[in-house]
């Protein structure tokens, strides 16, 4: 999943993106609310964690122009502001959520993954199919109990395929799924990073089918 983080204090920013990569999100960082805007007409974004108190153009006028424009991204805003009013001004403007500062990254962390279910289609925390079953709250994969030795690339292609079984999973997606802006991530890495989920797979019960000219898609495992 693609996270884009519109903060402009530069220590609360980078530590977020640190954060959010190390729970397994391709995370991108910037400051002011014009670029963001540039960012998000450009790019492709699962989820946008966004400050209201911005530069050039401030977060409530942000949001306010994607929702006009017609985006359903997800929007989380954090907000320094206490008062009653701006909270329902965010939520009236098209905000999902939002987080009152100082707060605990695992609150973050953990309004982060709803959202993500929410706009996934998932209504809980475990994914499962077949002998699989993916805990999205501690970024784990199982089969019969089992704990699955994955890398954090590896859980996160795993996840998009076992949330779209029984469909096709385009290279171009994962791509854009995993991808920064400052990260060299292509279509051949997804090449690789299937490739070891096969190995890894391998008599556990679920299979990563090529569709040749479309892209990947997981099955249970032929016996």
């Amino acid at each position: 999943m693609r996270v884009l983080v519109i903060e402009d204090d530069a220590t609360l920013g980078r530590a977020l993106q640190e954060f959010l990569t190390d729970q397994g999100y391709a995370t991108d960082w910037l400051a002011d609310g014009k670029r963001a805007l540039n960012a998000l007409a450009n790019h492709s974004y699962d989820l946008l964690v966004l400050d209201l108190n911005l530069p050039l153009i401030d977060g409530l006028q942000v949001l306010t122009t994607l929702r006009r424009d017609g985006s359903e991204i997800p929007v989380l805003l954090l907000t320094a502001r206490d008062g009653l009013q701006d909270r329902v001004a965010g939520l009236d403007a098209g905000a999902d959520d939002y987080l009152t500062k100082p707060f605990e990254l695992a609150e973050l962390a953990a309004r982060v993954r709803a959202l993500a279910r929410r706009h996934l289609g998932v209504a809980r925390s475990l994914i499962e199919f077949g002998n699989l079953s993916f805990d999205t709250t501690h970024r784990e994969c199982r089969v019969a109990g089992q704990r699955l030795a994955l890398s954090v690339r590896e859980l996160s292609v795993l996840e998009m395929l076992m949330v779209r079984a029984g469909k096709v999973v385009t290279k171009q997606q994962i791509v854009q799924g995993l991808s920064a802006l400052d990260s060299d991530f292509s279509e051949n890495a997804v090449e690789v990073y299937i490739y070891r989920l096969r190995k890894r797979l391998e008599g556990k019960g679920a299979a990563i089918q090529t569709v040749r000219g479309f892209g990947y898609l997981l099955e249970v495992e032929a016996n």
